[in-house]
C-alpha cells in the first residue's frame, strides 16, 4: 500500500504529529483529558507496522475491559481504522486474543497487566515498540519490567528507521495511582519537548515529555465543543487544571493542589537583606530521604529585587535533599556526615552573598533520642560538628496544624475570581510563602502531597513527605516576632508586573 494512500486514511493533528515524528525513543505524550493520546497510539502503531515489515508492537492498558473499550470499540478504534484493509485482506484482526496481523508480517498485540505479579507473564517477550495507555495507572515496577522487554533481538529494522527503534510511547493524564512516579520520570527532569539521553540505570533511551492539551485535539473540540465546559464543571479546581490544562503540579484532592500555583509561588533568587532572619529546618531520614531547608523571613526591608514584602513573609532560599535519585529512597548517611555537608553549604551560601548569617532552626525531635547503648543522640553528634538545632513542635495535633499553616501561607499569595481563576494577590494582606526556583526537590514533592484517605486533614505518611515535614516545622516554629521596618503604608511594587 502506498504511503500517500495511508496518510489519507490515518491522520494526526500537529501535536500528535510531533510525537510521531520525534527522534526520542522513550516518550510521554499527554496531560489534559481528550488530548488525543489513545488515537495517537493506534495510528502510530498502524503506520509503523506498515513502514517496518515484521515489527512487533505491544499496546498495554492496566485492565482488559479498558483495553477493549478504548481500542476495539468506537469510531476511531482499530477495527474501524482498519476496516478497508481487513476487507482487502491486507490485515487480519483476531478478536479472541486482541491481536492484529498485517500482510507484511507486522503485528499489534493488545495486552493488560493489572497486578505487579502479572508482569512476569511477559518474561522472554520481545517488544520492538511498546505503547502504554494511561501510564499513571501502572506501578513503577511494572513499567520498568516492561521497558526491559523492549529490544530488537535478531530483528533488523530498515536503515532509515533504525535510530527510532526499539521505541516506547506512553500516554497519561495527571493523577492516578502513580502520578508522582510518572511526573518525576518524564515531567520534572527537563523542560517540555527536550530530548535527553538517559543513563544506563534509567534505561539508556532518549526520553521526552510532550505536553498535550484539549486544544491540541481539534477533532474533539469540533465534534463536542461543550466538552470543555463539562471539564470546568468537575468542581475541584485542581482536577479542572489537571484535566483541562494538563497541570502535573497537582494531585487532585491533595493537601495543597487547590492553592499551589507555580508561576506565583516560585520566584527568582535574590541576596537576602542583612536585617532579615535566616535559619534552617531539618527532617531526619536514613533509608528514607532527609531534608534540610534554609529559610529567610522578611522584616519589611525592601528586597534587592525592589519589592517590599510584608514582615513575616517566608522564603525558601536553599535546600539539601538526602536521596539517591529515586523517589522516597534515602542515602543512609551518618548524622555527622550530614552536618559536615550542611556546614560546607552554609559557608558557600555566605561566600556567595546569598546570606550573611544562619541561625539554628527547628528539627525533627527524633534526633534527640539517645542511643540506648552509647547514650548519645543524633543531635549530639551534629552539635559536635558545629550544627545546632531547636526542637520542632511535635505535640499532639501539631502535624495537622502544620499542614494548615502551609496552606495559610500559600493562600496569602493568591486570589481567586468568581470563575475560579487564580491570580497573584497584591499587595499582600498577610505574610505569604515563596520558594526560590533553585529548590527543585521542594517544588517536586510538596505541591503534590496527597491527603490521607482515612483522615483528609493529614498527609498520607507513605508519600514523599520529608520536605513537607521540614516546611511545617519551620512555619510552626515559635520565636520572637520580627519587628516591622519602614513606615506603615509604604507602597509596594508588585513582583508579577
Amino acid at each position: 500500500m502506498e504511503q500517500k494512500e495511508l496518510q489519507l486514511h490515518l491522520t494526526l493533528h500537529p501535536k500528535q504529529g510531533q510525537a510521531f515524528q520525534s527522534q526520542a525513543t522513550e516518550i510521554l505524550y499527554g496531560g489534559a483529558a481528550a488530548g488525543g493520546k489513545s488515537h495517537l497510539m493506534r495510528v502510530a502503531a498502524i503506520i509503523w507496522c506498515v513502514l517496518v515489515p515484521g515489527l512487533q508492537v505491544y499496546l498495554f492498558r492496566r485492565v482488559y475491559d479498558d483495553l477493549v473499550k478504548n481500542h476495539f470499540e468506537g469510531p476511531t478504534s482499530f477495527p474501524n481504522l482498519l476496516a478497508e484493509w481487513v476487507q482487502a485482506k491486507l490485515v487480519k484482526i483476531n478478536y479472541g486474543d486482541l491481536s492484529i496481523e498485517f500482510w507484511n508480517g507486522s503485528k499489534i498485540f493488545l495486552q493488560h497487566c493489572q497486578h505487579e505479579k502479572d508482569r512476569f507473564k511477559y518474561q522472554g517477550y520481545e517488544f520492538h515498540m511498546l505503547l502504554i495507555d494511561e501510564l499513571t495507572h501502572f506501578t513503577e515496577k511494572i513499567y520498568r519490567y516492561l521497558r526491559g522487554r523492549v529490544r530488537l533481538g535478531g530483528f533488523k529494522v530498515p536503515d532509515e528507521y533504525r535510530h527510532l527503534f526499539p521505541r516506547i510511547v506512553c500516554g497519561a493524564n495527571p493523577g492516578g495511582v502513580r502520578h508522582n512516579f510518572v511526573k518525576f520520570t518524564f515531567v520534572d527532569g527537563a523542560a517540555a519537548m527536550t530530548v535527553r539521553k538517559m543513563p544506563k540505570k534509567e534505561g539508556g533511551m532518549l526520553r521526552q515529555f510532550i505536553p498535550a492539551k484539549l486544544s491540541d485535539n481539534p477533532t474533539m473540540t469540533e465534534n463536542d465543543p461543550e466538552y470543555e465546559f463539562r471539564l470546568e464543571g468537575l468542581g475541584d479546581p485542581a482536577l479542572v487544571r489537571a484535566m483541562l490544562d494538563g497541570d502535573w503540579d497537582i494531585v487532585s484532592g491533595g493537601m495543597f493542589d487547590d492553592l499551589w500555583k507555580r508561576d506565583i509561588h516560585v520566584i527568582k533568587p535574590f541576596d537576602i537583606p542583612e536585617s532579615w532572619h535566616v535559619d534552617r529546618s531539618f527532617d531526619w531520614g536514613g533509608s528514607k530521604p532527609f531534608s534540610v531547608l534554609w529559610w529567610a523571613e522578611s522584616d519589611g526591608t525592601t528586597a534587592p529585587n525592589g519589592i517590599t514584602y510584608p514582615p513575616g513573609t517566608i522564603f525558601l532560599i536553599a535546600e539539601y535533599y538526602g536521596w539517591n535519585g529515586k523517589p522516597n529512597e534515602g542515602l543512609n548517611l551518618l548524622s555527622s556526615e550530614i552536618a559536615e555537608e550542611i556546614l560546607e553549604r552554609e559557608e558557600a551560601h555566605i561566600e556567595s552573598g546569598l546570606v550573611t548569617e544562619i541561625k539554628p532552626g527547628p528539627a525533627d525531635t527524633s534526633i534527640y533520642d539517645s542511643d540506648p547503648i552509647v547514650g548519645i543522640s543524633l543531635a549530639d553528634d551534629m552539635e559536635k560538628i558545629g550544627v545546632k538545632w531547636e526542637r520542632a513542635d511535635k505535640s499532639p495535633g501539631s502535624r495537622k496544624t502544620g499542614w494548615q499553616h502551609i496552606r495559610k501561607y500559600l493562600k496569602a499569595v493568591i486570589r481567586r475570581d468568581d470563575d475560579g481563576n487564580v491570580f497573584p494577590r497584591w499587595p499582600l494582606e498577610e505574610p505569604g510563602l515563596f520558594v526560590f526556583n533553585t529548590c527543585p526537590q521542594w517544588i517536586r514533592t510538596v505541591p503534590v502531597l496527597p491527603r490521607l484517605e482515612s483522615d483528609p486533614d493529614d498527609v498520607n505518611t507513605k508519600s514523599e513527605d520529608h520536605t513537607g515535614d521540614a516546611t511545617r516545622y519551620r512555619l510552626m516554629y515559635q520565636r520572637p516576632a520580627v519587628p516591622r521596618v519602614g513606615p506603615v503604608g509604604t507602597e509596594r511594587v508588585s513582583p508579577w508586573k
